[in-house]
């Protein structure tokens, strides 16, 4: 693994070697369970001690073995706040991890109000916290940035009537705005229909009534984006209507089981993988028994910027929190480094290769590239 962290404050010795040999700790905070997106979740912490091993393997940080403090946050808030509380009470120097962003908002919260540094890895809401902070960063793009380049696909596909089936959610509505702000400069339409008030069924009427010809989903799994994608196909009136799903869900084998292939969502991956990436690709292969998807990648790429950091700037949680604008890590899809970009609040790589995607129905094992952002 190779990685750089320049600054003008190098680490002192007693900062990254410890007499009695004690572990390094991380904090890994990662859905292993419902209702959080539990497949998502054992690709990132896959991605997370991956990294970790290899780590250790060439020598730990400063001649101490790295160790992952895995929590289980169930994309619950409440509870990945928790988990940052005893995380925090167990000496960790810096939190990593999170896929969904609500429990991502409650730990970063948490984590700066505790003075602990995080590094988030796959949660992209862009208020990440709700006032700028040094002590968080971000791997994965903010979700303005990814949803645009998908608006621009839409767009570049013709259409210009566009339906997004949302449940309440912070996540949701911020993606549904990011979409009508894009599209409505550029001359299209977002029809918004509330699955709270109306069966998976009203959907295709409301489709037909609007001539939409694009269905975003921004919806929970299995229920109601199963029996929305259903009864879509199954009505003539929207034979030519297609589903999308920008949160990226079709990238995991239960997502596409059940709704099947050709529904476009977004992915954090460059067109061809690196000589590192290609090599942590199949490493993350063998250990999942399956191909890995972009969370895997971006929890990998977390603790290679995290053990980066450690290595040159010792486990005082001030100095890594300061250490984020001097990153110069390679990952896996990627030269990363932090940067403040409009509208966060937070240090963010600026960015990461992003991709609109579907399931070749000829072929659902294999992802076309139908735009690059």
């Amino acid at each position: 693994m190779s990685g750089m962290v320049t600054s003008a404050h190098p680490p002192r010795r007693d900062e990254t070697e410890r007499a009695d040999g004690s572990p390094v700790r991380i904090g890994a905070l990662v859905p292993l369970s419902r209702p959080g997106w539990t497949e998502a979740g054992r690709h990132l912490l896959a991605g997370l001690e991956l990294a970790a091993g290899e780590v250790n393997d060439a020598g730990g940080i400063g001649g101490s073995p790295l160790e992952l403090v895995v929590r289980d946050t169930a994309a619950d808030p409440r509870r990945a706040a928790a988990a940052v509380d005893e995380l925090a009470g167990l000496g960790v120097a810096a939190l990593a991890g999170e896929y969904h962003s609500v429990a991502a908002r409650a730990a970063a919260a948490r984590a700066d109000a505790l003075g602990l540094p995080f590094l988030c890895s796959s949660a992209v809401i862009d208020t990440l916290t709700e006032r700028p902070t040094h002590r968080v960063a971000r791997i994965a793009p903010a979700q303005s940035h990814g949803w645009r380049t998908y608006a621009d696909f839409l767009l570049g596909a013709g259409h210009r009537r566009i339906a997004v089936a949302a449940q309440p959610s912070v996540y949701w509505a911020s993606g549904t705005r990011i979409l009508r702000d894009h599209l409505a400069a550029r001359g299209a339409t977002i029809v918004e229909l509330d699955m709270t008030e109306q069966p998976a069924a009203a959907v295709c009427d409301a489709l037909a009534e609007q001539r939409a010809t694009a269905l975003l989903l921004l919806v929970g799994h299995p229920e109601p984006a199963v029996s929305i994608v259903r009864s879509v196909r199954r009505d003539p009136r929207l034979a030519d209507v297609v589903i999308g799903a920008p949160a990226g869900q079709p990238e995991f084998a239960e997502w596409a089981g059940a709704l099947g292939a050709g529904i476009p969502f977004l992915r954090y991956l460059p067109e061809c993988l690196g000589p590192l990436g290609a090599r942590v690709g199949t490493a993350l292969r063998e250990r999942l028994g399956q191909p890995p998807s972009f969370v895997a990648f971006e929890g990998y790429d977390t603790v290679a910027v995290l053990a980066a950091v450690l290595r040159d700037h010792g486990t005082d949680r001030a100095r890594v929190a300061a250490s984020w604008p001097h990153v110069a890590v390679e990952g896996t899809r990627g030269k990363i480094r932090f940067s403040r970009t409009p509208g966060s609040g937070v240090w963010q790589w600026a960015w990461p290769p992003v991709q609109v995607v579907d399931r070749d129905p000829a072929e659902p094992a294999r992802f076309r590239i139908l735009h690059n952002g």
